[in-house]
């Protein structure tokens, strides 16, 4: 995905990189240099350029702040996802202009007046950084806030690595930076999101190296798991193949054909685990979510994954846990709502949610679409406007997805079988990538605009928000 942005208008235009089978918009797929884009253009202006808000009659939804990336090397920034710790945001940044903004980091201690603190991971040039994981962390080697970036390449003439950066945050307006740990350098995307965990006194990172299997001709895979317990020197201790889970003979590295005859696609795209860092949740794509027992994580055992039937079309993107861990939220990021297929449906990604007290066989309960995703589109009937679901966090009985166009949606999921919208927060001309929860606050990261900082109340004490 590429975005262009012009100096006080917020036209943002993403050209979304085809490949053979999927659209990916994400990252960039295997044979990206030599397939067609596709323009999508940004969603609707709202409200003469004011931010769109709607409410359940229970809940109170608003904007306090906002806040967008300085321009610290002469052009403008484009936001990617957003993380929170100890009063402080971290906006992890975009392709964008190429120009390698890495992590901003946002003072969100009085979250009515957001205000940038420090840039980091953004001195090596031909990357993008877009995810960062912050966590507090105490091992014999390191005691403090640690944090990880992940680093893409787009630009081969100018980076030989992808991996991940660790830093040393425990004052979040002085990073220092400790290790780059790094995948091989034919891998020509790097690491696209990732994961921090604690299990006891070991640290763990969780890595979906992006198409490194193609890459590698089967050599090393997308999902690695590294010990950081020392971040000055990464340990990798695992790495998935995923023939595990596919006929040898039909899986070429990316692509295959699943057992009712749809062309699929599988890449680790984004990882999580639950609070106790037992189990890992990998986004696998068209895979689906693939649930794997880490107690050991040098010897991990893959329980079960979501599947999907004939005429869904896959792109597991990314996972949130609720109800104690008993309930997978899978967001599908679909691009393609028009698909050649002709058994798929046709629509934006949307989610879905299973049942996953029995971790072997992931039981689908429930889904959530907004209205634009629910629309079945027609042949040469789309609009400008980018409406899948994205990423998803869970607070509660509140599920809170970040939408693209569709800005973000907050569901209520107390009822997992029947779950529905009970707010919404949509930009002017939204392109929303990331939500995350910080104490009372909301914070999006809006691709175009930067960090947006929301609340939301309760207005009857019947509604049990929390």
């Amino acid at each position: 995905m590429r975005l262009w942005m012009k100096t006080g208008v917020w036209a943002v235009m993403m050209l979304i990189a085809l490949t053979p089978m999927t659209a990916y918009a994400c990252g960039l797929g295997p044979d990206h240099q030599n397939d067609k884009t596709k323009v999508v253009k940004p969603g609707k202006a709202w409200n003469k350029g004011k931010a769109r808000v709607s409410a359940h009659p229970h809940y109170e939804l608003k904007e306090i702040a906002a806040a967008s990336p300085e321009e610290l090397k002469g052009v403008p920034v484009t936001s990617a996802d957003v993380y929170a710790h100890k009063g402080y945001a971290y906006v992890g940044t975009h392709r964008g202009q190429q120009s390698n903004e890495g992590v901003r980091v946002f003072d969100i201690r009085n979250p009515a007046n957001p205000v940038e603190v420090a840039a980091f991971a953004n001195d090596l040039p031909g990357t993008w950084q877009e995810k960062v994981i912050v966590k507090s962390v105490n091992t014999t080697h390191f005691k403090g806030d640690l944090a990880v970036v992940s680093v893409q390449k787009y630009r081969q003439d100018q980076t030989q690595n992808g991996g991940v950066l660790l830093y040393d945050v425990t004052n979040p307006e002085k990073p220092k930076k400790l290790a780059f740990w790094t995948v091989p350098e034919e891998i020509r995307t790097g690491t696209h999101e990732l994961y921090l965990t604690v299990q006891g006194n070991r640290v763990l990172l969780l890595a979906a190296n992006i198409y490194a299997d193609y890459y590698t001709q089967g050599e090393y895979h997308d999902f690695s798991i590294v010990d950081v317990s020392n971040p000055t020197e990464p340990e990798e201790l695992y790495n998935w193949n995923p023939r595990e889970l596919l006929k040898a003979e039909d899986y070429d590295g990316y692509a295959y054909t699943d057992d009712e005859g749809a062309r699929r696609t599988a890449f680790a795209h984004s990882i999580i685990t639950d609070h106790k860092g037992h189990y890992a949740f990998v986004s696998y794509w068209d895979l689906g979510t693939i649930i794997v027992d880490i107690r050991d994580p040098q010897k991990p055992k893959i329980l079960g994954n979501t599947k999907f039937e004939r005429h869904v079309q896959g792109a597991a993107h990314s996972a949130a846990l609720a109800k104690g861990g008993t309930l997978l939220i899978e967001t599908r990021e679909v691009f393609e709502p028009d698909p050649s297929d002709p058994e798929f449906e046709r629509g934006w990604g949307y989610v879905r949610i299973y049942d996953i007290k029995d971790k072997k066989k992931p039981r689908l309960i429930g889904d959530y679409r907004s209205e634009n995703s629910i629309r079945q589109i027609k042949a040469g009937e789309r609009e400008p406007g980018t409406y899948t679901v994205h990423d998803p966090k869970v607070k509660g009985n509140l599920l809170y997805l970040s939408h693209y166009s569709d800005g973000v949606r907050i569901v209520n999921i107390a009822d997992p079988t029947q779950p529905y919208e009970v707010a919404s927060y949509v930009p002017d001309r939204a392109m929303v990538w990331g939500v995350f929860l910080h104490k009372n606050e909301i914070l999006a990261s809006d691709m175009g605009s930067g960090l947006k900082v929301l609340e939301l109340n309760r207005k009857s004490q019947q509604i049990n928000v929390h």
